[in-house]
Parts: structure tokens; sequence; C-alpha cells
């Protein structure tokens, strides 16, 4: 409520500042009409008064000036982030100056925010601008291509995203082409990118082929992993290890017991007599 009555008494203030500059630019405006009358000696033509509405205008931006206010008095890291984010989307080097006027964070007003960003990793900074900086300084797919087929071993597609803007379009657009091929690793689920160089075309033989095609592989998985493991390869699975657990489990979970039904024998208390065949195991016995 305080709030609201505050916002109606500067609005109030902001309609008799209208006022008071449209009565100051009307008395002007007869003043100069009255000066030309006197040196021309004939009436000018007359002119219409000037309306309200064209009188100077009040800044009415309080909205704005509250929003302002509020990314100033946020925390260093909400500030860095609305300015790392501005030098991510736009590719271009700021000034301080620059910066305050395209996100409203006044790094000039707050030191700790302008130390903060000037030591940032993501961030370089010449001594008068601000600029993004990525993990691989790319800047189209050609050297993005001339950058992958560098890592024969695969390179990974998170340390390229940020490279620039349209660089995940470019990385299908290649595997598309067949230039390059996009894997996950079994052991972090994330994709690595693989040169496929067509300077270097690989013909395989038939009869290798062949012979690798005839090549039994062992049928218990526990096998598997080893011979993966003497060549120097992580398995994807562990066989030994999840069939221990699942002994383990199957020791400490104990099996339920059937209830054993019970039977009518010789020394049950007969009280239901009227129903003779509740007893016909007690006469077979």
């Amino acid at each position: 409520m305080a709030l609201q009555e505050k916002l109606e008494r500067f609005k109030k203030q902001q309609e008799k500042c209208q006022s008071t500059l449209s009565s100051i630019a009307a008395t002007k405006a007869a003043a100069t009409t009255a000066a030309q009358k006197s040196a021309n000696g004939r009436n000018p033509v007359s002119l219409p008064p000037p309306s309200s509405g064209a009188a100077v205008k009040f800044s009415n931006d309080t909205e704005r000036l509250q929003h302002i206010n509020s990314i100033r008095k946020a925390p260093v890291g909400a500030q860095m982030k609305r300015v790392i984010d501005l030098l991510f989307e736009t590719r271009q080097a700021f000034t301080p100056e620059q910066i305050n006027e395209a996100c409203y964070v006044d790094m000039k007003a707050n030191k700790e925010v302008f130390d903060s960003l000037r030591k940032n990793p993501k961030v370089t900074y010449d001594g008068q601008r601000f600029s993004y900086k990525s993990k691989h300084d790319l800047k189209d797919q050609k050297q993005l291509l001339y950058l992958i087929r560098k890592f024969p071993e695969g390179i990974a597609v998170i340390d390229l995203k940020d490279a620039y803007p349209t660089v995940m379009e470019d990385l299908q657009a290649l595997k598309a082409s067949g230039q390059i091929w996009l894997l996950s690793n079994f052991d972090s689920q994330e994709d690595i990118a693989y040169p496929n160089d067509p300077r270097v075309p690989i013909k395989v033989d038939d009869d290798l082929k062949q012979l690798f095609r005839s090549i039994e592989l062992p049928r218990d998985m526990i096998d598997i992993e080893k011979d993966l493991q003497k060549n120097g390869m992580k398995p994807a699975t562990n066989t030994a290890k999840r069939r221990s657990a699942a002994q383990i489990q199957g020791v400490s979970s104990k099996t339920k017991t059937k209830k054993k039904k019970s039977e009518i024998s010789k020394r049950t208390k007969l009280t239901n007599a009227h129903l003779p065949e509740l007893f016909q195991n007690l006469n077979n016995s």
C-alpha cells in the first residue's frame, strides 16, 4: 500500500510539472508573437496555441527505472550472468558504458562486478572492452571441421557448444554430409565428434571381412569383458559385480514360507457337528 501511495503521489507531481511546462511554453509563444508584431508593424499570422499534448513531455517510465534499480541491486553473480549472456549472444566487444546501456549493469559504479568479470574464464578484457571467450576460437563451419580433424580420437561436443552461435547446426550439417561422426560415450553419455576425412578412403578386402565375421565370440559376458580388458578397452558392463550383487540379494531376502493349511485332527474340539463335510479328513484318518 505504501508503494502504491508513493506512485500515485509521483504521478500527481508529474501532472503538475506537465501543466507548469505547458503554461511556460504558452507564455513564451505569446511573448514571441508580441515582439514580432511590434517589429513588423502588422499583425502576424495567427497560430493556434500549443496544446497540452504537444508540450514538453515529462518522463513517465517509472517501471523501467524500477527495473534498472532492481538489476543494479541484484547480487554480483546475477549481474555477471546478464553481462556474460549479452556477450555470448552478440559475440561483440563492449565497453563498460555500452554494457550499461545494453543490460543496465553499471560496472563503473560496482567495482566488484567489474573485477569479477575481468577475471572470469569466459570473458576477455583487453583494457577497454569485454568480449566472450569460448574454449575454442572458431568462427564458422570450415574452422570447425579443421579443428575436429585435428582430434582423430574424438572431441567432446560440450567443448564446442559455445564456439559460435550456429555451431550445433553446423555439427549436424557436417554429420549429414558424412564428414564427421557424432557418437555417444558410454561413460558420460555425451556426444563425441570424430573426423571422417574423405581424403583417406579405406577399402577392406572381402577376405578380411569374412575373417572378422567368422570369429566366434565367447557366450558368457564375463569372458567378453575379460577379453576387452586384455586389449586395453573398458567394458560398458560389469557382469561379475552384477551377478554377485544378485546372489547377495537372494541370500539376504528370506523366502516366505507357505502357511500350512490347518487340518482337523482327532484332538480338535468339534463345535460344528451339524456340518459333516468338515470332518471328512477326521473320518478317513
